[in-house]
């Protein structure tokens, strides 16, 4: 990879291949708001490639030689191959090539005050309800979060203070670019197993990560997590930790759930009664989110009443337990969960739901991730009444015919639980409005494009 920095080509012409990314669009963005000429190309138009088009983007739909033209300097994903054409002519032409999280880190840098939030589960809601506490501060930030948050109007806003916000996530591990003021880590989880070799080499990653933080900033974690706790206890510099089961200087107690799993708690620091925090997203894993959120606008300065007010205001992001609608008097909801933990949590979450059967579709994510957490997959969805699953979602991997759903459902019937195989989203969206009854709740999940289920259910049932 060429070393190139971003500052040092200010007006000139950038690229981006995959423009269309959650990610990578909102870097486009920043560059176009700071001056800079914006192309990109994606395998498909989206309404995220819109928006780049009308704030001024050159956009092509599918990958050639020639769309580099002009460009003085290229930027890619990390699914991004060697061998796609724009690269290859890239390197052709002489034009600096460099990734996603290069620029990302290169852009962190400007900020004084950069918060990167990482994690193997949660990174999406806490960066949501940090920047959302920070707007409500009023302290401008600049936020990149990988879901589109209502408040913000998408998955970017481009702020002029020293703060700025953002995912580190480890996938490759491309957070190693960054130098946060503030680190935030969730917790540690198994996870990416086509790049770490096992749970020790991701821990060595996010360890590296934390050492990345300044002597003056913070590392903030989760002392609920046996392997955060054990990170946060070597980090040589400042330490906050949060929970709720162990000593952790943020804590919340007494937590109260209502009707739909929302909850409320009291909140600790340092053994000082702060206040209550009532949330409006449901489930136990938003309570650790929310003191994530606390924590590290503490270390800003904001207020407690403000950080209070700003999580009740808090409704959450797109595809993290959204209502979709209702087809008669079935109730449909998407999620993004793509990981047995984070499986577990949100059927667990759901549960807390008025309901009389909980229906889950379930589309898995990567053929590595399918396979090497087959066993924990068999049992992550016990909360579910009834399971379908549908093909794998290749993403950014070629299928090797090592791994298939029809397995995966197998044995999970064979685990005792009803569960069943079908391919082809109409098949699905058919049998569900055949079989789905009044009070049940059908819960889309997957990291891919499963959500469509949800849509094509809704839009057949007009409110």
């Amino acid at each position: 990879m060429q070393m190139v920095h971003i500052d040092d080509l200010k007006g000139c012409h950038v690229h981006f291949v995959g423009i269309g990314g959650i990610s990578m669009s909102g870097l486009a963005e920043i560059l176009l708001k700071r001056g800079y000429t914006v192309s990109g190309s994606d395998l498909k138009d989206s309404h995220i490639i819109q928006r780049l088009n009308e704030k001024g983007a050159r956009i092509y739909i599918g990958h050639s030689p020639s769309n580099v033209e002009g460009a003085h300097l290229v930027v890619h994903t990390a699914a991004v191959k060697a061998d796609n054409p724009e690269i290859q002519e890239a390197y052709k032409r002489s034009i600096p090539v460099i990734d996603r999280a290069t620029l990302l880190g290169q852009i962190m840098e400007s900020y004084p005050y950069s918060i990167g939030v990482s994690g193997s589960h949660g990174k999406t809601t806490t960066t949501s309800m940090l920047s959302t506490i920070l707007l409500h501060a009023n302290l401008d930030p600049t936020i990149l979060v990988g879901g589109e948050l209502d408040t913000i109007g998408g998955n970017v806003r481009i702020g002029s203070s020293p703060y700025f916000i953002t995912e580190a996530c480890e996938y490759v591990e491309s957070f190693l670019h960054f130098k946060p003021y503030i680190a935030i880590i969730l917790n540690i989880d198994a996870d990416h197993l086509d790049y770490f070799r096992d749970i020790n080499h991701i821990y060595q990653a996010f360890s590296k990560f934390a050492q990345l933080v300044p002597q003056d900033g913070y590392v903030v974690g989760c002392a609920d997590d046996p392997l955060v706790k054990k990170l946060l206890s070597e980090v040589k510099g400042n330490v906050i930790s949060y929970g709720i089961n162990g000593p952790s200087d943020w804590q919340a107690c007494d937590i109260y759930y209502k009707d739909l799993g929302t909850a409320s708690f009291k909140a600790y620091y340092k053994g000082k009664y702060m206040g209550d925090i009532s949330l409006a997203v449901p489930g136990k894993h938003n309570v650790y989110n929310a003191l994530a959120s606390a924590a590290a606008a503490h270390v800003l300065g904001v207020p407690f009443e403000i950080i209070q007010d700003a999580l009740k205001t808090y409704r959450g992001t797109h595809r993290r337990l959204e209502f979709k609608g209702k087809m008669g008097e079935v109730t449909i909801i998407d999620d993004y969960a793509h990981h047995p933990t984070e499986i577990k949590a949100t059927l667990e979450t759901v549960k807390n739901y008025p309901h009389n059967r909980i229906w889950c579709v379930f589309q898995p994510h990567t053929y590595s991730r399918t396979k090497k957490l087959f066993n924990e997959f068999v049992q992550a969805f016990k909360q579910a009444d009834l399971l379908i699953i549908t093909d794998i979602y290749a993403a950014r991997e070629k299928d090797t015919g090592e791994v298939h759903s029809r397995n995966l459902a197998q044995a999970i019937s064979q685990a005792g639980q009803p569960c069943i195989y079908m391919q082809s989203f109409d098949e699905i969206a058919n049998y569900l409005k055949e079989n789905a009854s009044p009070g049940d709740i059908v819960i889309t999940m997957g990291a891919g494009d499963v959500y469509r289920i949800g849509d094509m259910l809704v839009t057949s049932f007009p409110q």
